[in-house]
């Protein structure tokens, strides 16, 4: 069995509600609507079928609703996007056995009340958010009840890049060319909430609270050397703002609480990068996914099967995780 953690759709209810707005996607949105997976269900189920006994945790795709909708349109499409998931989950569990909340964090409180019900009415096994917020980080305090929900309830936060084209790569351009900005602006987006989040002490605050890291973690484990190591000095760089307390007021060292984030599989099927997120964070720390429809699922699969892990790891990988993770009935 796998069940693949991070793959997206937009349910029907939403699909609707979100035409309205559909000039705000922008080139995003065109992809979208190209992507017929995305909104017809027999179109998704085809797809699952070629893959065995491969079954979907669905949530939102980007663009996050605080980037399209003010807070009380962004409420409402939340609740529509968490309804129209569940009634997916009850009418298909052999195929869906959980989905992930939407929120929208323009209103914190407002999104966790959603949370709450969402969890707590509609059998979500978890919360997706984004890695920033309309532009402003995730370690503001005003964020921290989102995150504290997630750990009362000991579900994970599924966190999620958001970087557009209008976030340039040189200063003298008004904008980012070539899709940099997703290329290599998604993994950095991850990178930088995650070291945020850490040096926040949020992880002290929260004991034992999960984050499921998209696309294997961003940049983190590719550049152990510089993240452990090379911030082992923090503020030795920086002479305008003082950063000498960050450090000592963290209960570990910096690098232990790196570790504690799970990562998914979704690289887009490089066997490259799965074995050096697999080395970092250890085979119980990682989910498999795809970002299905919006990546392949076949090769993902494969680079997985190609790293000829023991059985018991393979098991983990594709699914024991999931279920323990996402506090999965014994039936899915």
């Amino acid at each position: 069995m796998m069940i693949d953690i991070y793959c997206h759709i937009i349910p029907p209810g939403y699909a609707e509600a979100i035409e309205g707005i559909s000039a705000r996607l922008g080139d995003l949105g065109k992809r979208l609507r190209a992507n017929r997976a995305l909104t017809d269900l027999d179109a998704r189920l085809r797809q699952m079928d070629a893959h065995g006994d491969y079954r979907q945790v669905p949530s939102l795709p980007n663009p996050p609703l605080e980037e399209i909708a003010d807070a009380a349109t962004g409420a409402h499409l939340a609740r529509l996007a968490n309804d129209a998931m569940a009634e997916l989950v009850a009418r298909h569990p052999d195929r869906f056995p959980a989905f992930v909340a939407a929120v929208s964090l323009l209103d914190v409180d407002a999104a966790v009340a959603e949370a709450e019900r969402a969890i707590t009415t509609l059998g979500a096994r978890g919360v997706q958010i984004f890695a920033n917020v309309a532009g402003r980080p995730l370690d503001l305090p005003q964020f921290l009840p989102i995150f504290a929900l997630a750990a009362r309830h000991d579900l994970p936060i599924w966190l999620h890049p958001a970087r557009g084209p209008s976030m340039p790569d040189y200063a003298s351009e008004p904008r980012s060319r070539f899709e940099m900005w997703w290329c290599f602006g998604w993994p950095y987006e991850t990178s930088v909430a995650m070291a945020r989040l850490v040096f926040s002490g949020l992880f002290d605050r929260l004991a034992g609270l999960k984050i499921i890291t998209h696309h294997l973690g961003g940049m983190i484990p590719y550049f152990d050397g510089r993240v452990g190591p090379g911030l082992e000095v923090l503020g030795t760089r920086t002479s305008d703002e003082d950063y000498s307390g960050v450090l000592s007021a963290l209960r570990r060292p910096h690098m232990e609480y790196f570790h504690e984030f799970f990562a998914d599989t979704a690289m887009f099927g490089s066997a490259t990068g799965l074995r050096c997120g697999l080395d970092f964070f250890g085979v119980d720390h990682v989910l498999f996914a795809t970002d299905a429809p919006l990546a392949p699922i076949g090769p993902t699969i494969a680079a997985i099967e190609s790293l000829g892990l023991p059985e018991a790891d393979r098991r983990a990988i594709f699914a024991g995780n999931a279920a323990r993770l996402l506090k999965l009935r014994p039936e899915a």
